[in-house]
């Protein structure tokens, strides 16, 4: 197993790996709206999603594979009324074929954010 790391998306809060590569796959961590650079996190959906998967897409192409290559996303939502801004943002990410992707609405997300998104992707 090698360990993923970057500094173009949220270092890890806790005793775990941003992403790791294991038999050619990639496993992420969930991503959370936080700016690498800064440690601000942006107010609303919309800007916590594309920050969200500006984060992912960076984390991924660390390890040298793309949005294009994941083929698992889980995104979760603090409330199931922001579904169909989410999948707008995400289009604008990913292209058909899209990944397999699960959504959930939970309670409460770290730092109280709206989204957090993990993905298995093609090392």
């Amino acid at each position: 197993m090698k360990e993923i790391q970057t500094n173009n998306a949220p270092a890890a809060v806790g005793p775990y790996s941003q992403a790791v590569v294991t038999n050619n796959m990639l496993f992420t961590s969930g991503q959370i709206p936080v700016n690498p650079l800064t440690g601000e996190i942006p107010d609303g959906i919309e800007a916590q999603a594309n920050q969200v998967f500006t984060n992912l897409k960076n984390l991924l192409e660390a390890a040298g594979t793309s949005l294009a290559k994941a083929v698992k996303t889980t995104v979760f939502i603090q409330n199931m009324d922001d579904f169909a801004k989410v999948n707008q943002i995400y289009e604008a990410y990913f292209s058909a074929p899209y990944p397999a992707r699960s959504c959930v609405e939970v309670s409460k997300l770290p730092k109280g954010v709206l989204i957090e998104v993990e993905a298995i992707a093609e090392a």
